[in-house]
């Protein structure tokens, strides 16, 4: 059987990490198209501005008689319609992560990041810190990095950074996605307990982390978090690639701390100081920083032009991105979704000069439906001002329930509307209202804001 070899049919195109690989796919010459179920910006439009075709839903007609190598996204499983298509008709399929490894990472000099939390932080810190020092690298990060505009590009040099996550690759592949990388230079963050839906617990993740750290070779480096101890005992199951710690304490090789005025990064075997100011707020980000600065010191990039070009950097979207703002009450939008990550936030817009910070939270991710979370959540709020949380449709577990100890009492709504109401009937002008959630969240970020806007002009009119 032949086969459309220069086109590439994309099933989950509108994830983050598909998405990147059609754009990749596209920059390197293939015809690509893409199927998904929900499709809206900013990726469609980001898609389709790179002359991307996109079908809504999964019809086997939009495959038409040779789509090429049909890439299937993880999120699809048997029985969807158009994956049925693809095996009946017995054209060749790959899933994201080995179509990457094939016609992208292949010869190129891969710097992974991963951990549980930052990996999208610390990939976008780690591209601009290259491409500030001249290397043109490609990047498959799961955001959209200020600098670049766009979650992926194939760069111009030998270096490429992409966000190493450990969720399963396929229905017929069942391995972390990041095993398929092929690091020259590994990131480890951090590593807790998620993604309940297919690890039963840590242990499980922290096999699927040794998978990967097997496959970086003993004239690589790995980059990891001196201060997380699932990362250390990961890494006690053996490791055959040097190994540069960072972190607060003693076993870090190179210590973290707060300065009056930013930071400093301390070489642990001669002392020897550099300070640096983190250019986002908070001490997590701080830390992703400084790994960020490691491993582009492995591809060779001294650290004080990695320090320099930290100034430089302009932000992640959905990382506390300012949505708006009106009558001085601002909406600011975060991807955090898990407690570590809600609290870590909340922290760091505390950190950052203003009212009181008004935390709208959508528990939606897998692990936070199976409830895995649930009693965590309240004390991850615990730091903000004012709480507003989302019963959504088919939770099994009681939200109002699990955040009942928190004062004042928390507002749980099962809609997104009397959600935003209660909200906007709490801001007043200087509140920060931080809505946290891995997805779209119903568009509460435009609710809210229009919702602010005619309340204040009613105010105004009055």
């Amino acid at each position: 059987m032949t086969t459309n070899s220069d086109s590439v049919h994309i099933l989950g195109v509108c994830g983050t990490f598909m998405g990147g690989v059609a754009l990749l796919a596209r920059e390197a010459g293939f015809r690509v198209s893409g199927s998904d179920t929900g499709i809206y910006p900013p990726m469609s439009d980001m898609l389709r501005g790179q002359g991307i075709a996109l079908h809504e839903g999964y019809d086997p007609e939009a495959l038409g008689d040779d789509p090429g190598t049909v890439v299937i996204g993880n999120a699809l499983s048997r029985g969807n319609p158009a994956v049925e298509q693809v095996l009946r008709r017995r054209w060749p399929y790959a899933s994201g992560p080995a179509w990457l490894a094939e016609h992208v990472l292949r010869d190129r000099w891969v710097l992974a990041v991963s951990g549980t939390h930052g990996k999208t932080t610390t990939a976008s810190l780690l591209a601009w810190i290259l491409d500030y020092a001249g290397l043109e690298p490609g990047f498959l990060i799961g955001g959209i990095p200020g600098n670049f505009g766009v979650s992926a590009r194939l760069g111009g040099g030998d270096f490429f950074v992409i966000e190493a996550d450990e969720y399963d690759t396929a229905f017929f592949d069942k391995r972390s996605k990041f095993v398929h990388f092929h690091p020259d230079t590994l990131i480890v963050n951090n590593i807790e307990f998620d993604h309940a839906d297919i690890f039963p617990d840590l242990a499980a993740i922290q096999r699927q982390f040794h998978h990967l750290v097997r496959t970086v070779p003993d004239d690589g480096q790995i980059i990891a978090n001196a201060d997380d101890r699932a990362v250390a005992e990961t890494l006690a199951m053996g490791c055959w690639t040097p190994v540069t710690r960072f972190g607060e304490t003693a076993a870090a090789d190179w210590r973290v701390a707060a300065e009056a005025d930013g930071y400093s990064l301390t070489r642990t075997a001669d002392g020897s100081r550099q300070a640096f100011a983190s250019p986002l707020a908070g001490s997590h980000n701080a830390r992703n920083a400084v790994a960020a600065l490691l491993a582009a010191r492995h591809a060779g990039v001294p650290l004080a032009t990695g320090i320099q070009a930290l100034a430089a950097f302009q932000g992640v979207k959905r990382r506390l991105e300012l949505r708006g703002e009106v009558d001085g009450i601002s909406v600011i939008d975060d991807f955090a979704h898990h407690p570590t990550a809600i609290a870590a936030t909340i922290a760091a817009l505390r950190g950052r000069p203003g009212g009181r910070i008004l935390a709208v939270v959508e528990p939606r991710s897998n692990t936070m439906r199976l409830g895995v979370h649930r009693d965590t959540l309240a004390g991850s709020l615990a730091e903000a001002d004012r709480r507003f949380l989302l019963q959504p449709a088919g939770l099994e577990w009681d939200v109002a329930e699990a955040v009942s100890a928190l004062r004042p009492p928390a507002f749980v709504a099962d809609d997104v509307d009397r959600l935003c109401d209660a909200v906007v009937s709490e801001a007043r002008p200087g509140d920060r209202i931080l809505v946290m959630s891995n997805g779209a969240f119903g568009g509460i970020h435009e609710k809210l804001l229009s919702r602010l806007q005619a309340e204040h002009r009613g105010e105004a009119a009055q």
